[in-house]
């Protein structure tokens, strides 16, 4: 949604700011869970030669007595990196697009659909620009001590070498595997910004109170809770799709031969594979995130 008058107004650097250092913050306390989930959501798919867990402590503790506790950090610089990006430009797209949408009038209620709309083209802005962060923090989330009977060229080092890896081995679309389903991902962070905005507009109405009426910090994380769960539980098996496609160990032809195989040696129950481990995670991720957002802007947000 680009117009020369969008492309004028100046970016709001502040909420940039405010997401990247939300997510960065909530990454390096929760990384664990995020490694656990990842781990959970490849597991039955086309390769076995992999550690299997019973439930989250299971992996917890599997992982530790086989890695050490620097196992549960497996791919944390790209989550950290993947994080902070992805929150920043997700925040300042949003901002900017929904300051545009209301002709600069904070006051002005955008309503459900347009809401949806503007997170939605958040969101693609947003996910063209991190794909290959993701696919990189994937690859390393899912190493173990297993790999080292792999090919060299399916070894990583570091966010760097696994770039440089992927990008000469597969090319510019082996960094952008998982960018469809990421696609349908979109509809996960356009709900839950659809919901959050609502939630507030809602409530501030209910007291009479214009809609953009600054609330408390424990208002805005239990918004904030409340509307990531009802998205993450609707669109959650877009998760387990990506997850596979971005696994160097596995071979699909795309998102439908994913669903196709899961639905076939799963039920659909493999589509909700590591829920349990994401709503551990998502919850305090998205609280974490919040806070510290508003702490660096001064003001509400939205949620990813």
């Amino acid at each position: 949604m680009s117009t020369p008058g969008t492309l004028r107004r100046p970016l709001p650097l502040q909420h940039l700011a405010g997401g990247v250092a939300g997510g960065v913050t909530s990454t390096l306390l929760l990384h664990p869970l995020d490694l656990i989930k990842i781990r959970f959501a490849v597991d039955g798919g086309a390769m076995r030669a992999r550690p299997q867990y019973t439930s989250v402590a299971s992996a917890l503790t599997t992982i530790v007595g086989s890695e050490g506790v620097r196992g549960l950090y497996r791919g944390v610089t790209p989550n950290l990196c993947g994080a902070g990006a992805s929150w920043g430009l997700y925040f300042m797209f949003y901002s900017s697009l929904k300051s545009w949408m209301q002709s600069g009038d904070p006051s002005r209620d955008l309503g459900a659909a347009r809401h949806m709309l503007v997170a939605s083209e958040a969101g693609v802005l947003t996910l063209a620009l991190t794909n290959p962060i993701s696919v990189v923090r994937t690859r390393l989330c899912l190493q173990t001590t297993l790999d080292a009977t792999l090919p060299e060229s399916k070894r990583y080092s570091g966010m760097l070498d696994a770039l440089r890896k992927t990008y000469r081995q597969e090319g510019t679309r082996g960094l952008y595997r998982g960018f469809v389903p990421g696609i349908w991902g979109v509809s996960h962070g356009a709900l839950q910004f659809m919901a959050y905005e609502e939630l507030k507009s809602l409530y501030n109405r209910r007291r009479g109170r214009p809609v953009q009426h600054r609330l408390s910090t424990l208002e805005y994380l239990q918004f904030a809770a409340l509307s990531k769960l009802f998205a993450a539980c609707i669109t959650y098996p877009y998760q387990v799709v990506r997850a596979r496609l971005q696994d160097h160990r596995a071979s699909y032809s795309g998102s439908a031969d994913v669903i196709r195989r899961i639905l076939s040696h799963e039920g659909p129950r493999g589509l909700y594979r590591g829920l349990a481990p994401y709503l551990l995670h998502v919850t305090p991720n998205v609280c974490c995130v919040f806070m510290v957002y508003e702490l660096v802007t001064g003001g509400g947000g939205g949620g990813r």
